[in-house]
């Protein structure tokens, strides 16, 4: 019997959020909107997603001990997460820096902070996490040797789900206990290196990269949907018509829905369609975690008809952050 449905090792941040008519160039000033602030940080996202579609949850992670910590501690509380694992102390607590332009699209800057002294030997110390838990899922806004760890702690029969943001190489040993390996167009490239050619298609990428070792891929491909690759072959999944106000966290929302569908016996394509329906309702609603729906709320968007989108604008815009 599994107490967890997720697992979601990674980093808690403050979002530190400004509105802006259009992004800076360099050297350039521009004015924003008032400043608001955030709980946020790729595992803190997902982890907060999982648990409002109904997922039961834990989050290891590490936070400062200061008002930003509380800040992301009390909102993982009021989701229902539970915060056994979140670690306080040794730095101040992580924040990220975003502009929102009108269209819906961000930009980010992380500091790391405490999300930086999460180490390997946190990860071995929460052995009882990794046993009880049907599925795990990292990112790479804490260290990597860190998620090598993750990788090394996983029960025989726990899945592995990382999305490798912000990308960089990775092992092969991390490589191969990806089940599946969730990229955007950007992370694939970087993921891909030489192997990279801009002429070719996603089916391509998905291709070279499930090569490299990992179990399964699943290459998201904004207004065109996503893809899903396995040893059983490539499969397209469509987008989801909706008009996006912010496409922050959106990304974190789909993966996170997708590594708990993954958990409940869903396929990896049934569980990337539903993943889809959740990002495409966190997009209509500025910030991260406040605009993760619950499962009612997705259900609700596909009984009205919220569904495939052969692409273009009415597609979710879910390049970048979103997915």
């Amino acid at each position: 019997m599994y107490d967890y449905d997720l697992l979601v090792v990674g980093s808690a941040n403050a979002d530190l959020v400004i509105g802006v008519e259009r992004r800076p160039a360099a050297g350039e000033t521009v004015l924003g909107s008032d400043l608001a602030v955030h709980p946020g940080g790729k595992g803190a996202n997902q982890v907060v997603a999982a648990a409002r579609l109904g997922a039961r949850t834990a989050l290891l992670a590490r936070v400062g001990d200061d008002a930003y910590g509380r800040l992301l501690l009390d909102s993982q509380r009021a989701a229902g997460v539970d915060t056994v694992g979140v670690l306080v102390g040794g730095a101040p607590t992580g924040v990220a820096l975003i502009t929102v332009d009108p269209s819906g699209d961000n930009s980010i800057v992380v500091s790391p902070g405490a999300n930086g002294r999460l180490t390997p030997e946190d990860v071995r110390a929460a052995a009882c996490l990794f046993q009880t838990s049907r599925v795990v899922s990292a990112q790479l806004e804490i260290p990597l040797e860190t998620v090598v760890a993750v990788a090394a702690s996983l029960a025989p029969d726990c899945r592995f789900v990382l999305n490798p943001s912000p990308p960089r190489p990775l092992p092969a040993v991390l490589l191969a206990a990806c089940d599946p390996l969730i990229v955007n167009e950007h992370e694939a490239r970087v993921l891909l290196g030489e192997a990279y050619d801009p002429a070719s298609g996603p089916e391509d990428w998905a291709r070279i990269l499930l090569a490299k070792g990992p179990r399964s891929v699943v290459v998201t491909l904004g207004a065109e949907g996503a893809l899903v690759a396995s040893g059983e072959g490539v499969e397209r999944v469509a987008s989801v018509r909706v008009d996006a106000v912010d496409t922050t966290g959106a990304g974190d929302s789909f993966t996170a829905a997708l590594a708990w569908k993954l958990g409940t016996g869903a396929s990896l394509a049934e569980a990337a369609a539903y993943a889809a329906r959740v990002g495409a309702v966190a997009v209509t609603r500025r910030g991260a975690q406040e605009s993760f729906p619950t499962a009612e709320e997705v259900e609700a968007l596909h009984r009205a008809g919220g569904e495939s989108a052969p692409g273009g604008a009415a597609g979710v815009p879910l390049r970048g952050e979103a997915l």
